[in-house]
């Protein structure tokens, strides 16, 4: 069988090499074989979302297949490609959105806090439920670099329903007047079927707020406290890692200089000390700003980020900023709501009475009420923190480890992972560590289960447990999803206990950790993470005593069947 492939540039360049590196391996174990043009072709493979518009492809047979199902398993997706080839005939101009009768059409958008894993993997999972259904459907990825497969104007005018799933607040004013449900990745992800059953039955009718506030205030409120903490801390986390980065090489690039007390200290690179400085000091009030922007839109941003600033300023740090950010947000949302002005002034509220008054209220509260019992919180806190004996810090370890593997990137994992970060504005950069460590341990662990116990695991369980291992060497906890999916009641305390170990581990040796993300590549920078060795042996350990842990207590899959 001879097979040509080819490319769908809506799944990106990193997607397509891999997908095509799988599919030519498995056309090796196959004894097919990967031809150069398409006239030699017996059929033609496009591993991806959909088939390009190419004329070249008229009258050929053509196969369609997603990249999810050829990381899966791509031995079966090219036997599934030989049985599904059909002859590829022309399409207009206009054929971007399928014409077909009877098929719903649903256009989707995907978003996490990172904008990294679960944005990715939520997008993939809605498009291969979509495909079982034999539906059409185009997910629209908001990710770390933006936003991804794009849809356009004419996708959602054609589409029966917009499937949101999102943790952190999005614009959707695009999709105005449209059939709109919305969830989060983690329903999405591990429950796709369900969240596609009751999609229909439990879609709105999507108005922003900027044209009708009062239709939209339920959908406001249901958003929550938590998520609007999310949207903050995803717009803080690019500062967060910059300024961390910057002021790690400003000491790996420092000299050694005598003190007052004549004690050798290391004295950073002034200039790049004070860049990494200055990028620390707009994390608070990005993080605040942000927060009330989630909450009340663009009116709450002013107030958020002044009393963010005002938060940095009195030493209230991250709580502080975290609390004028709501304070900020609820408070511009009031003044937008509550108070009714003439039609001729209405105009003026975004851009006079709103700034002016929220700014005013939430700075005065930060200056004169909430700043000082909060600062006095901070530096309570940040003593404690640096001064805390070893068993202390071991505890504080074992916890926050254990909390990044409790539910992969969900409501408990992030907790710890916004603790670890916030603390980041105050230079405690212990706790840190032990959440990066911490979250690398369950793909880790899962991925050294497949290679120990190759027996007990399906031929995709072992291909996922590859990708796992590169997801955890880059601090993606949420390459353990899949196995943690079919296996909870033994994936999940497995991690638990590797990851309380490691946590243990990482600040018994005493680990500081200046970013909060790139797993152990964020290593290449020297002084990012001290001491070097200890921090290593203590992911390598927690993992190990995880992977082997869930080996053993693993039911072989043929059991299972």
């Amino acid at each position: 069988m001879k097979i040509f492939l080819v490319e769908d540039s809506s799944v990106g360049p990193i997607n397509t090499r891999l997908a095509q590196a799988e599919l030519k391996l498995a056309a090796t174990q196959l004894h097919w074989q990967i031809v150069d043009t398409l006239v030699e072709s017996d059929f033609a493979v496009v591993a991806g979302n959909n088939i390009p518009a190419d004329t070249a492809l008229v009258g050929r047979k053509v196969a369609l297949v997603s990249v999810a199902e050829v990381f899966t398993d791509p031995i079966s997706a090219l036997s599934l490609a030989e049985k599904n080839a059909v002859v590829y005939e022309k399409v207009t101009d206009t054929a971007s959105v399928p014409a077909v009768s009877g098929i719903k059409r649903i256009v989707a958008v995907t978003a996490c806090p990172t904008g990294v894993a679960h944005t990715f993997m939520a997008a993939e999972a809605i498009e291969e439920e979509a495909k079982k259904r034999g539906w059409w459907c185009k997910v629209e990825t908001r990710g770390s670099v933006g936003v991804g497969n794009e849809i356009t104007p004419e996708e959602i005018a054609a589409a029966d329903l917009v499937f949101v799933a999102a943790d952190i607040d999005v614009d959707l004013n695009k999709f105005a007047g449209k059939l709109m449900y919305r969830t989060k990745t983690g329903p999405a992800l591990k429950k796709t079927a369900q969240e596609f059953d009751q999609a229909f039955a439990q879609a709105s009718i999507y108005q922003p707020q900027s044209k009708s506030s009062s239709q939209n205030s339920g959908t406001q409120e249901k958003k929550g406290v938590y998520k609007h903490l999310l949207t903050g801390v995803s717009y803080m986390l690019p500062m967060v890692v910059a300024g961390g980065l910057i002021i790690a090489l400003a000491f790996a690039f420092g000299h050694f200089a005598l003190d007052a007390n004549g004690v050798q200290t290391l004295i950073g690179e002034p200039h790049l000390a004070e860049i990494g400085g200055l990028a620390f000091s707009l994390m608070v009030p990005l993080l605040a700003g942000y927060i009330a922007y989630s909450i009340a839109d663009r009116p709450g941003l002013t107030p958020g980020l002044v009393g963010g600033m005002i938060a940095v300023s009195i030493g209230a740090g991250f709580l502080g900023g975290i609390a004028a950010g709501y304070l900020a947000g609820y408070l511009a949302l009031l003044l937008t709501r509550r108070v009714p002005l003439p039609q001729s002034l209405e105009a003026l509220k975004p851009i006079l009475i709103i700034p002016l008054f929220a700014t005013l209220i939430t700075g005065l509260a930060m200056q004169f009420i909430i700043g000082s019992p909060i600062a006095w919180l901070m530096t309570n806190l940040s003593e404690w923190l640096s001064t805390m004996n070893t068993s202390n810090a071991i505890i504080l370890g074992m916890v926050l480890g254990g909390m990044m593997c409790t539910d992969m990137g969900g409501p408990i994992n992030k907790v710890a992972y916004a603790f670890g970060v916030g603390l980041l504005s105050d230079h405690q950069y212990a706790p840190m560590a032990a959440v990066m460590a911490g979250g690398m341990v369950p793909p880790l662990a899962m991925s050294l289960a497949t290679f120990i116990a190759k027996n007990k695991f399906a031929k995709s369980e072992q291909e996922s447990g590859k990708a796992a291992f590169v997801l955890g060497l880059c601090f993606i906890s949420e390459g353990a999803i899949p196995f943690a999916a079919r296996d909870p009641l033994r994936v999940l305390p497995s991690c638990i206990i590797g990851g309380a170990i490691t946590g243990g581990m990482a600040l018994a040796f005493g680990s500081q950790l200046m970013t909060p993300h790139g797993g152990l590549f964020a290593l290449a920078i020297p002084g990012v993470v001290k001491p070097v060795l200890g921090y290593l042996l203590s992911i390598i350990v927690g993992s190990v005593v995880a992977g082997v842990i869930y080996a053993i207590i693993k039911r072989p899959e043929e059991v299972k069947a």
